[in-house]
């Protein structure tokens, strides 16, 4: 990465660090999120739009053209247009810029505010857009008394955040180096996990676990070749449909697809469930500033489990996902559970206490003939009795689990669990499973542990070519597994390193008689000195 990259990514969390500090005031940080979240959310499909439409006028030859200026009247001879090509529609004086020129002069900002976001939400209203664009601004509240106990305050506090938000050195939208709103959403989004605990960080995956789990599902295992050297090369794809995450939180893991290939080497979407509807609306809003368009990505609301709501849209190329550990689901007190689909071919259920395995089902059911799945599990499940010990036999003995990663502990916000990586495939050639113990794979950064790049390319090279090292990987036939009572447990497989000095006792004993001897010998110099002495005060 370039130094002024570098300079405009510092500058630019700088910048918005003194923001969340300055204005949250007497906001709780993970609430104020919300309103920093949702203004940077409205300055950037403001200069999404102004950008979108004065290109299209000047490449017609109006090179003077500018949405901004224009009036709200003649706007409105392009809305249908518009809201058919972008998902929605914002008038000229309805556009960030415009409003943050009149914010002092505004007595009203938070009715103008509230009018502005209600306008921008209905005019995607009846559209194909519809579903990706409601509800975006219901989580910023203009009229909570969290902003202050007068409308004077609020605001006050609320032309601040937008002065703040206009002052952002986000560059001209189309000229960026960086990808800068999107980077300012991650860097917000880290900010607030790494300091509201579990609340904040549950459904927010540290960016490079995230870069793990896409690069793991992005192994090309059907495509490996033999180079002229004789070398086995396993490349990665450059390309996939489409990729799903069933518990999808902020949506940071589907966009790494869009980071590491490009976004429109995703070719038909991105797709995500989520049970917790803020973070829903972050998740959409993420979308949104990654620059992904509206018919590009589907984020579903509710609960993926019990109502998954891309039936029609499976099966997918790469699934990614980091479900929540061992919560509660219905299980067996639903009776039409164990006919899904999804769930009958292990003849099993998930436990109602323990949800973990009724993810990795969904997850396998809902895999393409040759994709990769990359789960975060909490480790419980790879050697756990019962009902999930069940549902591991049917997951081996239909070849379907590729590796196992023991990952490091202290990774997530929030927590300092250790977890493991369950690497799922339906195409595999071996009759084999992999284990890695990466556990030690891992830098001390501030208060938490980090995988580095090294970490991270050290892991993927190993499950790339199924390596076999000392203490950290092993290739194990599926016929240990099942003797091992399909424990998936990487422990099972790969000995600790011990780190104690091998002692040669016979060694040890002859130096022990060699000081034992110099005691003496020492004791009876000793000893006579003494006695000369005594002679001599005689």
């Amino acid at each position: 990465m370039s130094n002024k990259k570098e300079q405009e990514r510092a500058e630019l969390h700088k910048t918005i660090w003194q923001i969340a500090n300055d204005l949250r005031g007497s906001v709780d940080g993970w609430d104020f999120k919300q309103y920093v979240l949702g203004m940077l959310f409205y300055r950037f499909i403001s200069e999404n739009l102004v950008t979108y439409i004065d290109k299209n006028q000047k490449a017609s030859g109006d090179v003077q053209f500018s949405y901004e200026k224009l009036s709200d009247e003649d706007a409105e001879t392009a809305r249908e247009q518009v809201v058919s090509e972008k998902g929605f529609f914002i008038l000229p004086s309805e556009l960030f810029s415009n409003v943050v020129k009149k914010a002092d002069q505004d007595e009203n900002l938070n009715v103008t505010l509230e009018k502005i976001f209600k306008d921008i939400e209905s005019s995607a209203s009846g559209t194909e857009s519809e579903k990706n664009m409601k509800g975006l601004f219901d989580d910023i509240d203009v009229n909570s008394n969290k902003l202050g106990g007068t409308v004077v305050e609020k605001n006050n506090r609320l032309r601040k955040l937008m002065k703040a938000i206009d002052d952002l050195k986000l560059g001209k939208y189309e000229d960026n180096t960086i990808d800068a709103f999107g980077d300012a959403y991650e860097f917000l989004m880290t900010m607030y996990a790494a300091n509201a605990g579990k609340s904040g960080g549950e459904f927010f995956t540290p960016q490079e676990v995230s870069e793990l789990l896409t690069r793991l599902a992005l192994i090309d295992f059907g495509n490996q070749y033999t180079d002229k050297d004789g070398k086995v090369v396993v490349p990665d794809k450059t390309h996939v449909e489409k990729v799903y995450d069933p518990a999808c939180g902020s949506g940071s893991l589907l966009l790494k697809f869009a980071k590491i290939l490009g976004k429109d080497n995703v070719e038909l979407g991105f797709f995500g469930q989520e049970i917790n509807l803020t973070t829903y609306n972050l998740a959409r809003i993420n979308m949104f500033l990654h620059d992904i368009n509206f018919e590009k990505f589907s984020i579903g609301y509710g609960d993926t489990l019990q109502s998954p709501i891309h039936w029609d849209d499976k099966p997918f190329d790469a699934i990614v996902s980091n479900p929540p550990y061992s919560i509660k689901w219905e299980g067996d007190a639903n009776p039409l559970l164990i006919n899904d689909e999804r769930f009958a071919p292990a003849g099993v259920l998930a436990p109602k206490s323990k949800a973990d395995y009724a993810f990795v089902m969904h997850i396998l059911s809902w895999l393409s003939s040759n994709g990769t799945a990359s789960i975060v599990e909490f480790p419980g499940i790879l050697y756990r009795g019962g009902a999930e010990q069940k549902i591991r036999k049917y997951l081996i003995d239909n070849n379907y689990v590729d590796s196992i990663i023991q990952l490091p502990s202290d990774l997530f916000f929030g927590s300092t669990i250790s977890t493991a990586i369950m690497v799922l495939r339906k195409n595999k050639k071996d009759n084999k499973i992999h284990f890695v113990d990466a556990s030690k794979e891992f830098v001390r950064i501030d208060i938490k542990n980090k995988l580095s790049p090294a970490n991270i390319t050290k892991i993927l090279d190993s499950v790339r070519y199924k390596t076999n090292s000392d203490h950290f990987s092993k290739y194990v036939d599926v016929s240990d597994v099942v003797e091992k009572e399909y424990n998936l447990a990487v422990n099972t497989y790969i000995e600790t390193e011990n780190n104690d000095e091998i002692v040669d006792i016979t060694k040890l004993n002859l130096k022990i008689s060699e000081i034992v001897k110099k005691v003496d010998s020492l004791r009876k110099s000793i000893d006579s000195i003494v006695a000369d002495l005594e002679g001599d005060s005689e």
